[in-house]
Formats: structure tokens, C-alpha cells, sequence
């Protein structure tokens, strides 16, 4: 899998849609999409072509973790690792921020590529040398919560 396969395919996906690469802040508002698919769909077909995505899965802890706390709660705390930790412009640890496990966002960050600055470049076609914008942190925290929902549901 090389770094020219995600553009290949948000460029399959924009063909799709008529146009170039669609924007994540064009993505951010659920429920926008009325009766269609949400957004996140062409994502998340493209993600489950990766075997290493795949393995993530949330353990028996986060999963008490998340009925205990309930979705609100885990996403007040995805917004707040979002801004704290993959926002800023600069990040020093950048590629070793994100835990492997202890929290839901966490997991579903590794799972979702929404685990660093490179990841995000890669997968999401947001640059990073520079600060997220509030729209771009709204994107993905969109796309952890999908994540979450998705997997927490399937009993995995």
C-alpha cells in the first residue's frame, strides 16, 4: 500500500462525484445529507481495503467505557484530543501522539488514520505543517465518532 494509493482513490471518489477532491469541510455537518449516504461512507469502504486499519477494534474496557460515559461524553473528549494534540500547527511527537489503547478515541484514531498529522495528510488530504481549521477538526471528529458508532454496534 503506498502513499499514491489514497490519492488514486479521493480521485476514484471525486470522479464519482463530479470533481476534484471533495473537502472535508464540506463533510462536517451530519444529517446535511438528508436521505443520501453520509459522507463518510466512500471513506470508510476505502479504509476497510486496509488490513492494518482493520485490526483495530474496541476491547471489552472501552466498550464499558463507552456505555458507561455515553456518546455525548466520548465525543466532548475526541474534540478536546483533537484540538489538544493533532491541531496545532506544530507538533513535536507528531507519529507517537496517539496512544494505543486505555480510550475509545484513541483506538478508533488508529482505525480511522485520524492518529496523526501524517495520517491525516495521507488518508484525509489534510496538510499538515500548518493548524487544523475548526471545520477540519470538526471532520474528524465526525469520522472517530462514525468509527465508534460502527463498531460499538457491531458488538466487535
Amino acid at each position: 500500500m503506498g502513499n499514491t494509493e489514497g490519492a488514486e482513490n479521493r480521485s476514484k471518489d471525486a470522479e464519482e462525484e463530479g470533481g476534484g477532491f471533495i473537502s472535508p469541510v464540506k463533510l462536517i455537518q451530519p444529517g446535511a445529507w438528508g436521505l443520501e449516504e453520509p459522507p463518510y461512507s466512500s471513506f470508510f469502504a476505502r479504509l476497510s481495503q486496509s488490513a492494518f486499519r482493520q485490526n483495530f477494534h474496541l476491547g471489552e474496557k472501552e466498550r464499558a467505557y463507552v456505555a458507561e460515559k455515553g456518546m455525548d461524553t466520548i465525543r466532548e473528549h475526541a474534540c478536546e484530543i483533537i484540538r489538544k494534540r493533532l491541531a496545532p500547527q506544530l507538533i513535536p511527537n507528531d507519529g507517537r501522539q496517539t496512544p494505543m489503547r486505555n480510550h475509545p478515541v484513541f483506538i478508533a484514531q488508529h482505525a480511522t488514520a485520524t492518529c496523526c498529522r501524517e495520517c491525516l495528510q495521507k488518508w484525509h488530504g489534510l496538510p499538515k505543517g500548518r493548524e487544523m481549521t475548526e471545520a477540519e477538526q470538526s471532520y474528524a471528529v465526525g469520522v472517530i465518532m462514525e468509527w465508534i458508532r460502527r463498531d460499538y454496534g457491531s458488538g466487535a
